[in-house]
């Protein structure tokens, strides 16, 4: 036996089995999980997360799933983002404010406070999408998704 290093490119490679059913070239429909994320675990935070998704009674898959995104949905990932999601939201209900204003206006009538509360409601609910989106492609690489204009 000699002690030669072993290069990276004389390694045989071995292929992972497909973990999707669907034959080759074939692309998943939209909204099916095609997806996966794993991590290791001790076995005592295994034992805490079965407890917590039995007691949920959930699968464990589900109860993972669920939890990572709440988690990821839940709360902006910096500052920066919360920001711009308030600036998107004073916007969006400003500029649909003065829409409704003026079409109310000009037909003789006045904005209805379920209106002004349904701009405010549709506002927040969009906010932190739109702020990520709109980060997303602020960052994106140029020529992709709009990237950075210059």
């Amino acid at each position: 036996m000699s002690n030669k290093a072993v290069s990276p490119r004389s390694i045989r490679r071995i292929q992972a089995a497909p973990q999707s059913s669907l034959p080759f070239g074939e692309e998943a429909k939209p909204g099916f999980r095609t997806k996966t994320a794993a991590t290791r675990l001790t076995p005592d935070e295994l034992a805490e997360i079965e407890t917590a998704a039995e007691n949920a009674g959930q699968a464990l898959s589900e109860w993972l799933r669920a939890t990572a995104l709440h988690a990821a949905r839940k709360r902006p990932a910096d500052p920066a983002e919360l920001v711009l999601a308030e600036v998107w939201a004073l916007r969006y209900a400003l500029l649909n404010l003065f829409h409704t204003g003026a079409q109310a206006a000009s037909e003789g009538r006045q904005i209805l406070p379920d209106s002004i509360l349904k701009i405010r409601d549709e506002a927040d609910a969009r906010k932190l999408q739109q702020a990520r989106k709109l980060l997303s492609d602020f960052l994106a690489p140029k020529g992709v998704g709009g990237g950075r204009k210059r």
